[in-house]
């Protein structure tokens, strides 16, 4: 008897564990912060301002390249602690530095002028809501029940809730 794979019409939709969740946006944040970043070579006199030695209101300095270093590195390493830390230390570091980065990422419209607004405030918002989703995931990360409140039998269980429905 030969069985023929029957179609179905509901796509599977496995659920992500949160680490994954948060990995993923602090990269997705990552590569924003790259190609804004590179986007920014474009706006008129901005290479020239970079070969002048400065950049934005800021002088390029040691100082200014390891704060941009910080800057960066943080998220950076925020997408390997996001798989790797433990969930409450997970949790807890995600919600502090996902945070912390508003108040960044807000900053980068310091001194624009008002013809780069739309832009600025554009790439502003996708950064504050990649944020937000972080804060979100963090906030809302699942939690088990107490060995406490466990059934005794969690198979026995299930097949009863299974009859009852």
């Amino acid at each position: 008897m030969m069985r023929t794979r029957q179609r179905t019409t509901t796509l599977e939709n496995l659920r992500i564990p949160v680490q994954a969740k948060l990995a993923a946006a602090w990269t997705s944040l990552m590569f924003f912060y790259i190609y804004i970043d590179y986007f920014h070579l474009y706006q008129p006199g901005a290479i020239d301002q970079i070969r002048g030695g400065g950049i934005f209101e800021f002088g390029i300095t040691p100082t200014l390249m390891t704060v941009f270093v910080v800057v960066i590195g943080i998220p950076a390493l925020m997408v390997m602690l996001s798989m790797t830390l433990p969930a409450r230390a997970n949790r807890a570091t995600n919600l502090v530095v996902a945070s912390l980065y508003i108040p960044v990422t807000v900053f980068n419209a310091v001194g624009t002028s008002w013809d780069w607004a739309f832009y600025y405030g554009f790439h502003i918002t996708i950064e504050v809501l990649l944020l937000a989703f972080i804060l979100r995931s963090a906030w809302t990360w699942p939690r088990t029940a107490s060995p406490a409140t466990m059934p005794a039998n969690p198979d026995r269980e299930a097949a009863r809730i299974q009859q009852q429905a």
